[in-house]
């Protein structure tokens, strides 16, 4: 191989390790939540983590991005889960520990 087929083929393992590391992962909201300043309505959503924001798409494809602190639990969670607590009536996101992970989103 040369030296331009190596670089080539490098650049493309890059690129594809890249595509695989975008996991989505779905959540289900039972009521109104609210996730930072965004207020979720009930249904189920596909969460994509792009830096430090997560990305939640509903059923219709519309998105919404929510600023979060992404950390490492030092163990693996096997579901993804919601923490919530209650706020003036209202379900309020804390954390989302994301399934087959060790990474839990903290909501700003």
């Amino acid at each position: 191989m040369t030296g331009k087929s190596l670089l080539s083929l490098g650049a493309l393992a890059l690129a594809t390790a890249g595509l695989a590391a975008a996991k989505s992962y779905s959540i289900d909201l039972p009521a109104i939540a609210k996730a930072g300043a965004v207020e979720l309505k009930p249904g189920d959503y596909k969460l994509k983590v792009e830096g430090s924001q997560a990305i939640l798409t509903d059923q219709n494809g519309k998105s919404f991005n929510v600023p979060v602190k992404v950390e490492n639990s030092g163990q693996k969670f096997t579901d993804t889960r919601i923490e919530s607590v209650t706020q003036n009536g209202m379900d309020t996101i804390q954390s989302i520990d994301l399934g087959g992970s060790d990474t839990r989103l903290s909501l700003k």
